[in-house]
């Protein structure tokens, strides 16, 4: 990996619902009640190197978005340090916060909610550039059109509004907006979630052209494996808040070591001759509000021992380059990378 551009240090976020008027008088008369607190991202390192792409998949609720947004500068962590080409972001000058964050665009997940529906494309486009002294006003519409033409849009349509665009076209333009600024890292949150596959694939190739042209250096989130599986270098395995496998790509495809990313690989659809039955991964995933203790993962676990329900686990290097977060790499049997049969038997 190359020298870390992103670096998280112990992040975690925390979102806090007071008690309301009614909950503090029903104190009052020892109803015991306290703030609803939800751990959406809980106590998570990560270090992308300067050209990577790395996917962060996992369940819907388990706090990928939340952490993009984290690395992204929208949201600020409640615990822990993320750093930009290693500085911390508290330590940087106005002047340098400013350039760090623009350095690091983020691309939402649906266009249409993420773009002003009442502004024309160029101006949606250009606007930032202008106000942050990247190009003239007067050099605007110019440097829309070569945005557009970078991501495959037709200039001529600079003029219209997002809704008299495609699906596949307002990602574009999503992308053109985030690129004009000229970031050095781009956070893509479910990018091409809500797309038809052909245009999807369209749309994958176009971040991977643009990697080359322009250096960039990706965070992918997104749930669906077989995109990550085609972009990324790096795959950071989430559950509950925490991430609980980091590895490269070919290495969490061909051998996942963490039980949950196996239970994700199982149930990735392929087209194999031979017959395979389809069980969706059991229970569902637990309330941030109220996470297991232990490892989050152990209720759903078919390998979980006594151990997982009380101690929770690190996240450490089992192999070269590869973390995992499960006590079954401390017990005799399987190394890393294969699959647990001494578990697999003890629970059968």
């Amino acid at each position: 990996m190359n020298a870390p551009i992103i670096e998280l240090d112990g992040v975690s976020k925390r979102f806090v619902k007071p008690l309301d008027a009614a909950e503090k008088v029903a104190n009052l008369f020892g109803a015991g009640l306290s703030d609803e607190v939800v751990r959406a991202v809980d106590d998570v390192s990560l270090a992308i190197g300067e050209g990577e792409v790395v996917g962060l998949v996992g369940e819907s609720g388990c706090g990928k978005s939340t952490l993009g947004r984290i690395v992204a500068g929208i949201l600020d962590p409640s615990i822990g340090i993320v750093r930009f080409k290693g500085r911390a972001s508290e330590t940087l000058s106005g002047a340098e916060r400013r350039a760090a964050q623009l350095a690091v665009q983020m691309i939402f997940q649906d266009p249409m909610a993420s773009l002003n529906p009442r502004r024309r494309v160029v101006e949606i486009i250009g606007e930032a550039p202008v106000v942050h002294g990247i190009v003239p006003a007067a050099g605007m519409d110019a440097y829309v059109c070569e945005m557009m033409r970078r991501v495959g849009l037709d200039p001529a349509s600079r003029r219209r509004y997002p809704h008299q665009f495609s699906g596949g076209q307002r990602a574009r333009i999503g992308i053109a907006r985030a690129l004009a600024v000229r970031p050095q890292v781009l956070v893509c949150d479910e990018s091409t979630a809500a797309l038809d596959v052909s245009i999807q694939a369209q749309v994958l190739n176009l971040f991977m052209r643009l990697r080359q042209e322009f250096g960039l250096t990706y965070l992918f989130v997104s749930h669906d494996l077989g995109v990550v599986q085609h972009i990324a270098d790096r795959v950071a395995v989430m559950y509950l808040g925490r991430i609980v496998e980091l590895a490269p790509a070919d290495a969490v495809f061909s051998a996942p070591n963490h039980p949950y990313t196996q239970a994700l690989l199982d149930e990735v659809p392929r087209l194999e001759a031979k017959k395979k039955k389809f069980s969706a991964l059991k229970g569902e995933i637990p309330s941030p509000l109220r996470p297991p203790p232990g490892c989050h993962f152990h209720p759903r676990c078919p390998f979980a021992f006594a151990r997982c329900r009380v101690d929770r686990p690190a996240l450490k290097e089992i192999a070269p380059d590869r973390f995992s977060a499960c006590h079954l790499n401390d017990e005799p049997g399987p190394r890393p990378g294969k699959v647990f049969e001494h578990r697999a038997a003890a629970a059968g």
